[in-house]
């Protein structure tokens, strides 16, 4: 992978953030109640951390019964509540995102991702605290046909297929602007997570549990980048320790084509796997028709118009990048497959 850095301007503002004494001992972590969320907040408990995490009222109470710290509840876009959250602070890990492929109106999605980004990147400034480590997505880089991308290839919004896609790159842009006007922020863009407490689930999380169940026939020619999500959360505190301001970092684990991750689910679950390669033009009206049924029931479809599209181009990224400035390292993506579906079948989720 080329070498690539991007240095921004150090302003007079940067400076004194970085020679700023920062009193505050508390690391915070946003979305502490999901996924990834709460696997970065347990990584960071273990290394010795005092743990601040936010979760919404809302959320489900699985990942925070067990939760290794102090957890306060707050709504991302909530200024006030936001700043109360972040005071003592001297560690700021913003994990939490609306992660939906689809919505009744899909605008929903941009709309509080950049909210909650601008909200929480606000306060983490004002309240003066020293490091700050960004979640985006793989979602911010466009996909290359002749190599696993990497930290080059960042999208346009115009570029981006989809809201949930659109959403993190116009956040990851207003994150790369405040770092321009001061903030100490670093920027990790995970690629496809997979493992323990995934609870929603996750779009990759529902389809290991569909296929888990025997109830994926068939896939299309696509590929994703599968990675166990505690390794994702040890690539965060790298990023903190390790990372350069204003840069991103993939932290991914090994490329995967769909039809191979299908394989592996069904040799776990002692299952045949499918065999059926579907082209993608004629699920499209198929997707059309889930995504119009769910705006009836209000259930989340499986097959949509935009994870179709997606699916044209195989997801494969590379981590070299964060293997040399981080010291990352990910395990086999066939371990991260089998804790997921362990943990699936602990929830009663797989039969």
């Amino acid at each position: 992978m080329p070498r690539f850095s991007r240095r921004f301007g150090v302003t007079a503002r940067l400076k004194r953030i970085r020679e700023r004494r920062v009193d505050g001992n508390v690391t915070v972590v946003t979305g502490v109640a999901g996924f990834l969320g709460s696997a970065v907040a347990r990584a960071l408990a273990a290394s010795g951390r005092q743990v601040r995490g936010i979760a919404r009222q809302s959320s489900s109470s699985t990942n925070l019964t067990d939760f290794p710290g102090e957890v306060v509840t707050a709504d991302l876009r909530d200024p006030a509540a936001v700043a109360a959250a972040m005071q003592g602070a001297g560690e700021l890990y913003h994990v939490a995102a609306d992660y939906r492929l689809w919505a009744p109106d899909p605008e929903d999605i941009v709309r509080n991702n950049l909210a909650m980004t601008r909200t929480v990147m606000q306060a983490a400034r004002d309240a003066g605290v020293g490091r700050v480590v960004y979640t985006s997505s793989v979602a911010t880089l466009l996909p290359d046909p002749a190599a696993p991308a990497d930290e080059t290839r960042a999208a346009t919004p115009e570029q981006a297929t989809g809201a949930y896609k659109r959403s993190k790159v116009v956040a990851e842009r207003l994150v790369e602007q405040m770092v321009r006007e001061g903030l100490p922020a670093v920027i990790v863009n995970p690629s496809t997570p997979i493992g323990p407490r995934d609870v929603k689930p996750t779009p990759t999380g529902r389809i290991v549990v569909e296929a888990a169940n025997g109830k994926v026939p068939a896939f299309v020619d696509s590929g994703l980048n599968l990675v166990h999500v505690d390794d994702v959360a040890a690539g965060h505190l790298l990023a903190a320790e390790r990372g350069r301001i204003g840069e991103r970092y993939i932290l991914g684990g090994q490329d995967v084509t769909l039809a191979e991750m299908l394989a592996d689910i069904a040799r776990i679950m002692g299952r045949k796997p499918p065999t059926v390669r579907l082209p993608v033009a004629p699920l499209m009206p198929l997707a059309w028709a889930n995504e119009q049924w769910a705006r009836l029931t209000g259930r989340e479809p499986f097959l949509t118009v935009d994870s179709l599209r997606m699916s044209r181009h195989a997801m494969f990224y590379s981590s070299a990048k964060a293997q040399r400035e981080l010291g990352y390292v990910a395990r086999p993506h066939a371990q991260a497959l089998a804790d997921a579906i362990a943990w699936f079948r602990a929830q009663g989720m797989i039969a």
